[in-house]
């Protein structure tokens, strides 16, 4: 309240009264449980409008992905990940032994601050021959900073983590353009992408995503449907199965680009 606001006499008029607003929730933790047995545990935003406070069953289901191959997909390679919220495939991709890792999400300064707290948790089990870099990003803009991690010489990443993003419908263009200025140029370089249906009626439009990256140069293989033991909420409308399967696609570059 301004001086000019007591001359004038109102006061605390307009003064929220204490506990007015709701208090903002505080973070929580969650536990990642690896095949070989160890522990990942990350802490999650209390509360955010991008969604980083819950662990998703893509984020969860891509970890165990790259920790099953992690010999073909991970091992010595350079990995990105976009939208990674609490982080746990970067993670687990510099426990596997990735040459190095960049983690990133929307360039919000509670988000960042979160994954650079989780990337610190984890650093007791990554191993020296592997480093894990957090940044901020927005998708669409330019990716030469993203370079920049990379150890010298490099031209892009092997592996692109992809997990719960291409629900956002309008960000396809953007999504596609990050895997053609991001991926490497060889046959082996890999986009993983793996979503959840939550709202089953959009799933016509996300499933746009793979025909429009195959018009851009782009092969794409179904790797695995999984369906999950319980939905992730409950309260939600629309087919329960759906809302319970998890789909992973692998899209590598069509041969016709490499050549």
């Amino acid at each position: 309240m301004s001086s000019e606001d007591d001359f004038l006499g109102f006061g605390d008029t307009f003064k929220d009264p204490e506990g007015f607003y709701p208090p903002e929730k505080e973070p929580t933790f969650a536990e990642h449980q690896m095949l070989s047995g160890e522990t990942v545990r990350v802490r999650l935003v209390g509360s955010h409008a991008l969604y980083g406070d819950l662990l998703w069953n893509a984020g969860r289901t891509s970890s165990t992905y790259l920790e099953e191959h992690a010999s073909r997909l991970v091992e010595g390679k350079d990995v990105l990940e976009i939208g990674a919220a609490a982080g746990v495939p970067s993670i687990i991709s510099a426990v596997k032994g990735a040459r190095t890792v960049v983690m990133t999400d929307y360039p919000d300064p509670e988000l960042v601050e979160n994954m650079r707290h989780n990337a610190s948790l984890a650093a007791p089990m990554i191993p020296s021959s592997s480093s894990l870099h957090v940044d901020g990003y927005k998708w669409g803009n330019p990716v030469e900073p993203l370079f920049e991690y990379l150890p010298e010489g490099g031209k892009g990443f092997d592996l692109l983590i992809m997990a719960d993003v291409v629900y956002n419908y309008p960000e396809h263009p953007n999504l596609i353009k990050i895997m053609q200025q991001c991926l490497k140029k060889t046959s082996d370089a890999v986009a993983l992408v793996v979503f959840t249906p939550y709202e089953p009626w959009f799933l016509p439009r996300t499933q746009t995503f793979f025909p429009r990256a195959e018009n851009s140069g782009f092969e794409v293989t179904n790797v695995f449907e999984k369906v999950m033991d319980t939905v992730l909420f409950e309260n939600d409308p629309g087919d329960e199965l759906l809302r319970r399967t998890v789909f992973g696609y692998e899209i590598r570059w069509a041969p016709d680009q490499l050549k």
